[in-house]
């Protein structure tokens, strides 16, 4: 069941949204060589929590950790760790936030130190193609809309999509109705409508797009080694377009702590 949210609702989201953008900034903050993930969700955690906010992850479905860390060839749902940040790395970093019992999700990629051209490109595609996706996020066109031009944008650059993750409702429960693929037809699937906020979040590989699961049963990464990024925003479809709930007030970079 798709839910369509209330004009209160949409701002209550916005706000876990602000908060959420913050997290991820704070972390890019903190992002240097030598730092553990399992360090960098402690920093979330206490930050989330001193700022009203409850991690959604935390407990989400048995779900370890406060947020989602996951360096180069993994993809998602990375459990933070003994991994220890090294230059050149890529560390997508996934937030839930409830607050007031509503729910934003977001996640970034940051590139640590000097990276590969390849993955510069990768970063910049992903980000891409997060939105041309949410350029289609409006009344009147269908989920299959957002998916094709994800999927455009990711193709054309000679990545790959991951087809067996997908973006997904959110608001009053993390993952809700409808499913947003990363590939699809336009014109196809549910019907963009007013007060819809979902979550738009091209997940792609600089390889091919398999991927498998870990024996920590939550971690996925790419089946032939190659990096992968992941971008994702919360947004609400209005009637004069779509609205990006996860904005970031400052930019996204890792290492500016001294």
């Amino acid at each position: 069941m798709i839910i369509r949210k209330s004009a209160q609702e949409i701002e209550g989201i916005a706000r876990a949204g602000e908060l959420v953008a913050e997290t991820i900034a704070l972390l890019g903050e903190h992002l240097q060589p030598g730092i553990t993930t399992r360090e960098l969700d402690l920093i979330a955690d206490a930050f989330i929590r001193e700022h009203g906010g409850v991690p959604t992850s935390k407990g989400y479905r048995g779900f370890p950790a406060a947020t989602c860390i996951s360096p180069n060839a993994m993809v998602v749902h990375g459990i933070p760790g003994d991994h220890r940040v090294d230059d050149g790395d890529l560390i997508s970093v996934d937030v839930g936030i409830t607050l007031d019992g509503l729910i934003a999700d977001s996640a970034y990629t940051f590139a640590v130190g000097e990276v590969s051209d390849e993955a510069r490109r990768l970063l910049d595609v992903c980000q891409e193609a997060r939105d041309a996706g949410i350029e289609q996020a409006r009344v009147g066109n269908h989920v299959g809309d957002i998916s094709h031009a994800v999927q455009a944008v990711v193709e054309s650059a000679g990545f790959s999509v991951i087809r067996s993750l997908v973006g997904h409702g959110v608001g009053r429960s993390y993952h809700e109705d409808p499913q947003v693929p990363n590939f699809g037809e336009p014109g196809r699937g549910p019907l963009l409508q007013r007060g819809m906020t979902i979550a738009i979040e091209p997940m792609i590989t600089a390889g091919g797009a398999g991927v498998y699961l870990h024996d920590d049963d939550w971690s996925i990464s790419t089946q032939d080694g190659s990096l992968a990024a992941h971008f994702e925003h919360t947004v609400a479809i209005l009637d004069d377009g779509p609205r990006v709930l996860t904005l970031m007030k400052r930019p996204a970079k890792a290492g500016l702590v001294p």
